[in-house]
């Protein structure tokens, strides 16, 4: 007795529904994400609302003066250069490699963006974290 085979289906798995579901999940999760964004510099800015500086009971502290030409000079001492190099020398000498003091960036209004940016970055290589920049009170419109 001779028995029939029955011919064989082709058995094919449909991958586009798949390929659907996967990018689904993948554009679920890149939307649900949450980026964080680090800062090597957190800078606390003082309000202007009162003119009276914050009293601390801290010993010790730094301070970083520009003037309009951009020009520095650190704790009322005048640098001879105005680069990065050297406002690092200056605060890492005069902070003695303590990079958990105060550091108060007190720059005129029409002081060069540059170099404020130049004295944050020198306290950002140094590793200073608490870091200041004055403003004055704004006076009322009579």
């Amino acid at each position: 007795m001779k028995f029939r085979r029955k011919p064989r289906e082709n058995v094919e798995i449909n991958l586009a529904s798949l390929i659907d579901v996967v990018f689904i999940l993948l554009l679920f999760f890149v939307v649900t994400t949450t980026f964080t964004r680090e800062t090597q510099l957190k800078v606390d800015l003082p309000e202007a609302v009162s003119g009276t500086p914050p009293e601390g009971a801290e010993p010790k502290r730094l301070e970083v003066l520009i003037d309009v030409d951009g020009s520095y000079s650190l704790n009322g001492q005048a640098l001879i250069s105005s680069d990065l190099d050297s406002l690092m020398r200056a605060l890492q000498k005069e902070s003695g490699g303590d990079n958990s003091l105060p550091l108060v960036i007190s720059a005129d209004g029409k002081t060069p963006h540059q170099a404020v940016i130049t004295a944050m970055d020198a306290a950002g290589k140094l590793g200073f974290s608490r870091l200041r920049i004055t403003t004055a009170e704004a006076q009322a419109a009579p």
